[in-house]
């Protein structure tokens, strides 16, 4: 098992991406607090995960959540070894639409509380020489105009990645980064239904987009946070890692056709 006995912090783990980073910690030998908002789902995920699960439920837009999120794994299982801030707020606007309100509760959910998470768990990260794993977007390079607030954030996000792993590096604290391409969550697949799109939507995706010929699995991206998380990694800090089916920077965007 390749993260036996570590106690993990999977921000947004009652579903999509965080869910199946949670599974796969604790199929790999971890526990795993999970949190969410939902109370309900969160009870449904960590019955089903057994003894190596724990919940916290707590809104990360509020200043003393990650207190809460540190305490709550520490009680339950006396130390901290990973953090995954993979939680995000993903309220749409473009610059005209967005106002304090939106921008403030995108900000302080996607780029305030993974700082206030790391900084609340870093006694118990130094003491057991432990990463950080922050689940990015590629929206980060630039992003789409009606995600403007999200987009900054996932930006500011990767740069605070860079910064932390750069001066934390002393502590044996790792920090690394994935920038996330298009993945078929629950929630992914909910919001383009209210679009307006068909029930059978996935199947009809843009090979453009898709190259391979379908969206990415949550699944995909927990198989590789497991070795970010794990010892295999060490020492490696600083990456950040474009999850994607193309290149994100130079990507030959013109029109394309099979030889």
């Amino acid at each position: 098992m390749r993260l036996k006995d570590k106690v993990i912090i999977v921000t947004g783990s009652t579903t999509g991406i965080g869910e199946a980073i949670a599974r796969r910690c604790v199929a790999e030998g971890a526990r795993v607090l999970v949190h969410g908002r939902n109370e309900a789902r969160g009870r449904e995920v960590v019955d089903s995960l057994g003894e190596s699960a724990a919940l916290c439920i707590a809104d990360l837009s509020q200043p003393e959540a990650a207190g809460e999120l540190v305490q709550a794994a520490v009680d339950a299982w006396g130390k901290i070894d990973g953090v995954v801030n993979n939680a995000a707020c993903l309220k749409r606007g473009d610059i005209r639409s967005t106002d304090a309100g939106l921008f403030d509760e995108v900000i302080a959910t996607n780029v305030r509380t993974p700082f206030l998470l790391i900084k609340a768990a870093l006694d118990e990260l130094s003491r057991t020489k432990g990463a950080v794993l922050n689940i990015g977007s590629i929206n980060a390079f630039c992003g789409e105009p009606k995600l403007m607030a999200y987009s900054m954030s996932k930006g500011a996000l990767m740069t605070m990645s860079r910064n932390l792993s750069n001066s934390l590096g002393h502590l044996g604290v790792r920090v690394n980064h994935f920038n996330v391409g298009w993945v078929l969550t629950p929630n992914e697949y909910k919001l383009k239904i209210a679009d307006g799109l068909s029930e059978d939507w996935p199947d009809h995706v843009d090979p453009k987009t898709a190259i391979c010929g379908r969206l990415m699995k949550p699944e995909e991206i927990a198989t590789a946070a497991v070795y970010w998380l794990g010892d295999e990694s060490r020492p490696i800090s600083g990456s950040v890692v474009d999850l994607e089916q193309y290149t994100v920077i130079g990507r030959f965007s013109t029109d394309w056709e099979e030889e």
